[in-house]
């Protein structure tokens, strides 16, 4: 079974807050009449009872939130489930994580974003969106952490990947002939500002030169191992153009949907 959750927080959000908004609006995107309920491999989500939408989690002001997220995700994966988690902002994957490793000790993570969010703390909040891969790594959650689409490091942020043994794939240095295999479990987080502006406005960080959203459907649909878990984060309604981007997370939605169903 896979159970859908919304974590509504953007409270570790650097430069706009919104994000909170949008696990709504993912919804609204899937639910469109625009489109239909059908996955690329021609599964009809709407006719798959493998699936939940349980909507979202309460939560409470930070930091407490952080130990809400993480007990959210545990009550869901002791059920058998896996989980996948709409945010909110890129902090929540670092409680998310949290959960998985107790029940997954040798996960992998393949990180898609602009951003690496290795810092070691972002403006003095170690809870920030620029920072749960760190949390993450110097914790030894996952034992090995691949990103990809990364197009914005500085010297702390290379020496972090450095000390962690963190794979960096820069955008200057992608091809589309780049696969991805996986010996053991694998967690997806998938930041939206992975992709160029111009197809993604909906975000808080812009950030020329990304993936365009065919190039992250064709890592998700052909990524070589067994999908636990994912998150898809960073959608700010409050800047999106006509709904643009969140129907963009809604296709990402269902096809990884997908994998977790496979």
């Amino acid at each position: 079974m896979v159970t859908v959750l919304g974590i509504p927080l953007d409270e570790n959000s650097s430069f706009l807050r919104g994000t909170s908004a949008a696990p709504q609006k993912v919804r609204e995107a899937y639910h469109s009449d625009s489109t239909n309920f059908c996955t690329e491999d021609g599964n009809d989500l709407s006719k798959d009872s493998r699936w939940k939408d349980v909507g979202d989690l309460q939560l409470s002001a930070m930091p407490k939130a952080i130990e809400e997220i993480e007990a959210g995700i545990d009550a869901y994966l002791s059920e058998g489930n896996k989980v996948l988690s709409i945010g909110g902002d890129h902090s929540i994957t670092y409680p998310v994580i949290r959960a998985y490793a107790k029940k997954y000790p040798n996960l992998n993570i393949l990180h898609l974003d602009a951003h690496s969010d290795l810092y070691h703390d972002f403006e003095g909040n170690p809870f920030s969106h620029a920072s749960p891969f760190a949390r993450i790594m110097e914790q030894g959650l996952a034992k090995r952490l691949v990103q990809a689409g990364i197009r914005t490091l500085n010297p702390h942020q290379t020496e972090q990947a450095k000390k962690f043994g963190v794979e960096i794939i820069e955008m200057k240095n992608w091809t589309d002939s780049i696969r991805f295999t996986f010996d053991g479990p694998l967690y997806i987080s998938l930041d939206l500002d992975a992709m160029d502006p111009a197809f993604v406005p909906g975000v808080s960080h812009y950030e020329p030169g990304g993936f365009t959203p065919r190039q992250v459907l064709s890592i998700i649909q052909r990524v070589k191992a067994e999908v636990a878990g994912a998150d898809i984060v960073e959608l700010n309604p409050h800047r999106d153009i006509n709904g643009m981007t969140a129907m963009v997370a809604g296709k990402f939605y269902k096809e990884i949907l997908a994998k977790l169903l496979a």
